[in-house]
């Protein structure tokens, strides 16, 4: 079978390349299932690059791609949750990563039926993004009649959470470059600020949640708009301490500015490192049947054409989820 593979680190376009390769073999809990589409996220192209390899070792080549949508093909002698034929998609776990590739095989566990309503470019584009969203925003609890500020509204975790967080009943900021205001109100966002002309923090205060999705400065300017006894939870920031032992971070400490921060505002803060649930896939799947939830998909490329899509989505311009289509 063919994948797309990262065969060094590096620039995107000399360290990606599209090998022929063994199908995968199944454990007793797996499933193999028959790509239809696979969904680009940024942490493929950092760990292409380098940035990630202290936390994810890689053996190269190595086959690209964390979300997936298809089919199941075959299946393992303990799975009785799955048939053969069943419409599907997932995250898969960093240690059956490769979901850019004709098949892959998968913990039947971590699988769910896509979305009934879906097309498989729109199911794919929904699991990372997704769980993110709903892990970072249900680590503080998220409830009816927050006041939450959602950075990035145009991006993948951005556009799902402004979805989410509205189907929760919270009050929804967020923070857009002027070109996609339209766009990002649209999803169901109460106020879009257009960062280009507008400062944030004077327009959003006072305010039960922030959603950082960016990190730096981005995480302690946080706790200048939320109220006293208010939550930060991020996916770019540092680790909080429960999270860094998780992470197996030994003897992590908060730094002195965060820890100062955090106690000046009696807040909680959060970092979220997503891990893959199906449950939570079947909740994302009933929302978009339902109609609370949205797939946002910015461009489809073929297979043939995987690296230019990672090209593209290492610009930062992309609106929604960029799919790679095996059809």
């Amino acid at each position: 079978m063919k994948a797309l593979q990262i065969i060094k680190y590096g620039e995107i376009k000399d360290s990606l390349s599209i090998n022929e390769i063994e199908k995968p073999s199944l454990k007793p809990n797996d499933i193999l299932v028959e790509v239809k589409a696979a969904s680009l996220n940024p942490i493929d192209y950092k760990m292409v690059e380098g940035h990630l390899k202290d936390m994810i070792s890689l053996n190269f080549p190595s086959t690209i791609g964390f979300d997936v949508s298809g089919v199941v093909v075959e299946r393992g002698v303990a799975v009785n949750n799955f048939e053969i034929g069943d419409e599907v998609y997932s995250r898969v776990p960093q240690e059956q990563m490769g979901t850019v590739a004709e098949f892959v095989s998968i913990n039947s566990d971590l699988v769910a039926k896509k979305p009934k309503n879906s097309s498989f470019e729109e199911a794919a584009g929904l699991p990372l993004t997704g769980l993110t969203a709903i892990q970072a925003l249900e680590n503080v609890g998220i409830k009816e009649n927050d006041r939450v500020l959602i950075h990035a509204g145009s991006g993948g975790v951005g556009s799902f959470a402004i979805q989410y967080a509205k189907a929760k009943g919270a009050i929804v900021y967020t923070t857009t470059s002027s070109k996609n205001v339209d766009w990002v109100k649209a999803l169901g966002a109460d106020r879009v600020i257009d960062y280009k002309t507008e400062d944030y923090k004077k327009v959003a205060n006072n305010l039960d949640i922030v959603f950082d999705t960016l990190g730096n400065d981005y995480t302690f300017d946080a706790f200048e708009i939320i109220k006293e006894g208010g939550k930060v939870t991020t996916i770019a920031g540092p680790p909080d301490e429960e999270t860094a032992k998780k992470m197996g971070m030994k003897d992590y400490k908060l730094t002195e500015k965060l820890a100062t921060l955090i106690e000046k505002k009696s807040a909680i803060y959060k970092l979220t490192w997503m891990q893959p649930d199906a449950k939570q896939l079947n909740t994302i799947s009933s929302m978009v049947e339902d109609g609370d939830i949205k797939p946002i998909v910015d461009l489809i490329y073929s297979f043939e054409n995987g690296i230019d899509a990672y090209l593209y989505l290492a610009t930062g311009r992309a609106k929604g989820k960029v799919i790679i289509s095996m059809s």
